[in-house]
């Protein structure tokens, strides 16, 4: 006999990028920074008494809250500390779509969406991306005539990188009738000669969630902390009834706020990223690959042959990639910006087989 929901046993679960517990790899398939965190991570916990753990962590992360929304100009009320981003999109899609109603992305985006969504036995909306990777004149309307009580737009988009205009997305959240999550996972590695930034939009649309993460720009992948912006309005019943408690560990809590305020070393890594993104993206094209603009800590690369076949070769030479078997994307491959020396041994082998013909 089987015990689970109807609609979880119908259901895919998340596709989690390889993770190979061993081996000497060169891993450009999860999009984690190149770098390590800040010194003070490294400091802050070597510091840290661990006779705390034996009481519960801040229930609210207020600390953290507080410089979280000093620098981005708002309230200590806007703000919400989550488990990761991933708990922000839980958190948004629970609170703000019932089950049965309507939740609407683009395609193609982050997959984990779609799962919760099913979690939640929503039904899912999907409007393609334009060819550019923008969401088309009538995204708007689209998902408006679906009903849509929640729309999640990855912004700079994955897997292309692509960057969608500030103005852009106040025209979205004008037109929603429901709530718009901008996912910023990847922002910090946005070229800041753009001058993009979405903080003010929040102050005319209260309508409008921002999600942003620490595992992507300040190293912290393995430690799960993520937050939310928006009006308090928004963030109210996020922060205290659909939040799971406690939700968010001491060792955390104290760790992120340590990368958070050494915004120096974190600039510094995200100029890193840029400089080496600009390289691998000559070096791909110079090799016959298309390679889409982007704004991200990876690059898109349309493959002049058979997709699915290189990523294998690379596998063979320890060299992990991200390819999509999706009809957008199965002529392409995901490639995160490494370091110097990783990207070095990328590009070599990637000019080894196109002086060899495929096994």
């Amino acid at each position: 006999m089987s015990y689970e929901r109807d609609a979880i046993r119908r259901m895919a679960g998340y596709a989690y990028g390889e993770q190979p517990e061993g081996g000497a790899y060169i891993k450009l398939n999860t999009n984690e920074n190149p770098y390590p965190p800040s010194p003070a991570v490294a400091k802050a916990l070597a510091g840290f008494d661990a006779s705390q753990l034996r009481r519960y962590p801040p229930a609210t992360a207020d600390r953290l809250r507080s410089l979280i929304a000093d620098r981005a100009g708002l309230l200590r009320e806007q703000v919400v500390v989550t488990n990761g981003g991933d708990e922000g999109l839980r958190l948004a899609i629970t609170t703000f779509v019932a089950a049965g109603a309507t939740f609407g992305m683009a395609e193609p985006s982050y997959s984990l969406y779609p799962v919760l969504a099913d979690v939640q036995e929503c039904a899912v909306e999907t409007v393609p991306l334009a060819s550019d990777w923008q969401p088309p004149a009538d995204f708007a309307a689209r998902l408006n005539d679906a009903g849509a009580k929640l729309t999640c737009l990855v912004n700079p988009h994955a897997p292309s990188g692509a960057l969608a205009s500030a103005a852009s997305i106040a025209e979205l959240a004008e037109q929603l009738d429901g709530v718009l999550l901008v996912d910023e996972a990847y922002v910090d590695f946005v070229d800041p000669q753009l001058g993009h930034g979405l903080a003010p939009l929040l102050a005319r649309h209260d309508n409008l969630l921002l999600l942003r993460t620490f595992s992507k720009g300040y190293s912290l992948a393995g430690l799960r902390v993520g937050y939310l912006l928006g009006t308090a309005r928004l963030i109210e019943p996020m922060l205290t009834k659909t939040r799971d408690s406690f939700n968010v560990d001491a060792i955390a809590q104290v760790l992120a706020a340590a990368a958070f305020e050494d915004g120096a070393y974190a600039n510094e890594c995200w100029r890193r990223v840029r400089e080496q993104r600009r390289r691998l993206t000559l070096a791909l094209r110079d090799l016959g690959f298309k390679v889409f603009d982007s704004q991200t800590n990876f690059v898109l690369a349309q493959v002049p042959n058979d997709a699915a076949s290189l990523y294998r070769r690379l596998r063979r030479q320890n060299i992990l990639v991200r390819y999509f078997d999706t009809s957008r994307l199965a002529d392409s491959l995901r490639i995160t910006v490494g370091t110097a020396t990783e990207n070095d041994a990328l590009i070599k082998a990637l000019a080894q087989f196109a002086s060899a013909p495929a096994p």
